[in-house]
């Protein structure tokens, strides 16, 4: 972070602010413009700007990314149209792992509690066959471990156990997540 003190300044660089404005123009001409089915189009794109994007993902043309240099996307997983994904810090998502329609992967917060109230940035992680149902929202350094599921519109503040379902606010774990096939 460049500046302590949000109101007084910025809390990111000039060379940060302007890879955000050209990631946004590109991002309104390649990446929201293209069609649906052109996710290697849109992955393409993400790995121009920095993202980390593995074979088969799809990340549709409704997501909104704020820092994709931020980004790591794991084999085959999605996120879909109206997804926000806040990555002031990293933001990783696991093989298989699917981001519902209007999920919030918010990483940075302030700390109010200290003058001039500063950025706080922490990275969130989604583990492989994980999935975050419609409207979640999951807070700055929370932890999704493998095969968890979050309900819709949870507020996810604390990390995740491993093959859970979870849902509420807060999210709580309410019982094991079991395969049938």
């Amino acid at each position: 972070m460049v500046n302590q003190d949000t109101h007084t300044g910025p809390s990111f660089s000039v060379t940060n602010r302007a890879a955000r404005v050209l990631w946004q123009l590109v991002a309104i001409i390649f990446f929201r413009l293209s069609p649906k089915p052109l996710h290697g189009w849109r992955s393409f794109v993400l790995r121009c700007f920095g993202a980390k994007v593995g074979r088969g993902v799809h990340v549709y043309p409704g997501v909104k990314i704020w820092a994709p240099w931020n980004l790591v996307l794991h084999d085959e997983c999605g996120v879909a149209s109206g997804a926000t994904l806040y990555s002031q810090a990293k933001i990783t998502i696991g093989r298989r792992a699917v981001i519902s329609q209007g999920v919030n992967l918010c990483t940075g917060t302030h700390d109010y509690t200290k003058a001039g109230s500063p950025l706080v940035a922490r990275p969130i992680y989604v583990g492989d066959n994980v999935w975050i149902a419609a409207e979640a929202f999951v807070h700055p350094g929370v932890t999704i471990a493998n095969g968890c599921v979050i309900g819709a519109r949870a507020v996810v503040v604390n990390d995740m156990p491993e093959w859970m379902v979870c849902s509420g606010h807060p999210c709580k774990p309410l019982k094991a997540r079991v395969i049938v096939n």
